[in-house]
């Protein structure tokens, strides 16, 4: 007879999906378990549920101390997945948040930044680690950071985010442009986008915006996109069954705290920016990343940013080593790859979509830049995603 396990999980969160395909790998190809996803997170609030059937096993994602108490009282093994401070006697696996604040200051080091803040949750453990993984790696590289702490309530209210964006909104302000600004998770630095728009601040080319948590739907959906570390739930799902099956076999696995590195940053249009102190250049590169697809010219951007044609030539070669024409087509590339490969549209509308009038001549772009045919690279990107 298989042993019933129980999972429980919030599928709100998008890390969640990733983390159970893992446990579903594990489970699959070393030990059949009868799984059963608590998806509402019951067994943690209601005593009389987890008791209702004999579990050998839990794995959950929303652990609480009454959760942890009634387990051990059933004498239930418990994995702990939860991004809090360890439990004695129960397992964890958590993301190495000190590793996710060094990889966000090296994303923006790489881009020439030399101003940084950080904001996060004081009263959060994970938040504190991923600001001292920031300052310690900007420090090593001889750079300081100023530091936006405040107390997470549990829950956002919209009279608690409109407070927020003021404060956000003036901090922002002070710091010195062009600003790098690291948030403890996504929906943190979606306030932060907001607050930058009330402020009147280009994103990102007065304030460069980086999350953490990767939630790709929602990220995709903020203005600009938002950019974000990913921690890598697939492999704390998978280490999770892994120290279950362990502990179901007997072992002593002792107060194992297991911390998972992640697995890089997902770049968007929030920080998609090299470091630029020029306010004619910064104002170009905004409108160059807002209209490049939808046919602009040189010339209207030229206009936009009240420049002549030599004076901003000489400034991008200076800044971003190429020239207004060259990053136009930049983007427009960007998009073609894009809607390449995450869409099934025909070349003609993939045109129209990233500002080319004649699909003959994306195509000879496209080529000339890649050194592939539009074709090939759908073929090759969408075969390797598959």
């Amino acid at each position: 007879m298989r042993p019933p396990v129980l999972l429980v999980f919030l599928m709100r969160f998008e890390e969640a999906s990733a983390m159970l395909q893992a446990i579903g790998q594990y489970e699959r190809s070393h030990q059949q378990w009868s799984i059963f996803l608590d998806d509402e997170a019951r067994a943690e609030r209601d005593p009389a549920w987890l008791r209702s059937k004999k579990w050998r096993g839990v794995i959950s994602r929303h652990t609480t101390p009454e959760l942890v108490a009634n387990c051990r009282a059933l004498g239930i093994p418990l994995v702990d997945l939860n991004d809090t401070p360890l439990t004695p006697g129960v397992p964890k696996i958590r993301p190495d948040n000190v590793a996710i604040g060094h990889l966000g200051a090296e994303h923006f080091l790489e881009r020439g930044f030399h101003h940084f803040g950080f904001t996060g949750f004081a009263n959060d453990t994970w938040s504190c680690e991923r600001r001292d993984g920031f300052v310690e790696a900007l420090r090593l590289a001889g750079h300081s950071c100023s530091i936006l702490d405040v107390e997470y309530p549990g829950d956002i209210t919209p009279e608690w985010d409109a407070a927020q964006s003021a404060a956000l909104a003036a901090w922002l302000k002070k710091l010195p442009k062009p600003a790098a600004v690291m948030a403890c998770m996504d929906v943190r630095a979606f306030q932060v986008l907001s607050a930058a728009h009330d402020a009147g601040l280009l994103v990102p080319e007065e304030v460069a915006v980086l999350g953490v948590n990767n939630d790709a739907t929602r990220c995709e959906l903020s203005y600009p996109a938002l950019s974000s570390v990913a921690p890598n739930a697939f492999q704390s799902g998978y280490l999770a069954a892994e120290t279950l099956d362990r502990m179901l076999r007997g072992e002593d696995v002792g107060d194992v705290d297991i911390r998972v590195e992640p697995v890089g940053v997902t770049t968007r249009h929030s920080s998609d920016i090299l470091a630029v102190d020029d306010k004619n250049v910064a104002s170009a590169l905004s409108f160059i990343r807002e209209r490049a697809c939808s046919g602009i010219s040189v010339e209207d951007v030229l206009r936009y940013a009240s420049s002549s044609r030599s004076q901003l030539e000489k400034k991008f070669r200076r800044y971003i080593g190429r020239s207004p024409q060259a990053e136009i087509r930049r983007v427009q590339m960007a998009r073609v790859k894009q809607l390449l490969q995450e869409t099934d549209f025909p070349l003609k509308r993939i045109a129209e979509l990233s500002g080319f009038e004649h699909v003959e001549y994306m195509c000879v772009v496209f080529k000339r830049l890649t050194e592939e045919t539009p074709g090939s690279f759908r073929k090759r990107t969408q075969a390797r995603e598959a």
